[in-house]
């Protein structure tokens, strides 16, 4: 009976610990750009500017080209303009709108930046020549910005009207009626 009982038990505990393969760590880009850049953002939360930067390098190093490269490229000029660098924050900005060019925060930012470095009537004789959909939301980003909010609010207003599935279009409606419950 000992025999058979102990017979039985060694061959639970067998099955019980089943052999499991060892972990093997894959390496996956674009997971890690998100972790390195939610680790960035955790630095900028702590006033870190200088390990936020690299990270949001890095994220971007490991997912270039991508949509999601726009966000990090995003934060990276934000960091820039808070710490005093819109020159390269410009460049920042301007990258996020060339990968995704219809998130409007990334405009905003471009705008600002365009003020910072004090361009703003250069920018706003080169996107009148322009017939691009995105450089006449620029265009009345800056016009709102220069204090001509009546032909800012008209410019972005026929974009609306000419777009109006465009996905970017709710968020130019709800800035413009942001503006005009303040400005006008």
């Amino acid at each position: 009976m000992k025999k058979l009982i102990t017979l039985f038990l060694l061959f639970t505990l067998f099955l019980c610990s089943a052999y499991r393969k060892p972990y093997k760590y894959t390496i996956d880009a674009e997971k890690d750009a998100f972790y390195h850049n939610n680790v960035g953002l955790n630095y900028l939360k702590d006033r870190i500017y200088y390990a936020a930067i690299q990270e949001f390098k890095i994220a971007i190093q490991l997912s270039p080209n991508t949509q999601a490269t726009a966000i990090f490229k995003n934060n990276l000029g934000e960091t820039y303009t808070f710490i005093g660098y819109p020159d390269m924050a410009r460049v920042c900005f301007e990258d996020a709108i060339k990968l995704y060019g219809l998130n409007f925060k990334y405009y905003q930012n471009l705008i600002q930046c365009y003020q910072q470095l004090g361009i703003t009537k250069t920018k706003i004789k080169e996107y009148t020549q322009s017939s691009s959909i995105y450089d006449k939301i620029k265009l009345g980003l800056l016009y709102i910005q220069t204090g001509e909010v009546r032909r800012g609010v008209i410019v972005l207003d026929e974009i609306c009207m000419q777009e109006p599935d465009l996905l970017i279009t709710p968020a130019i409606k709800q800035y413009l009626k942001e503006v005009t419950e303040t400005k006008l």
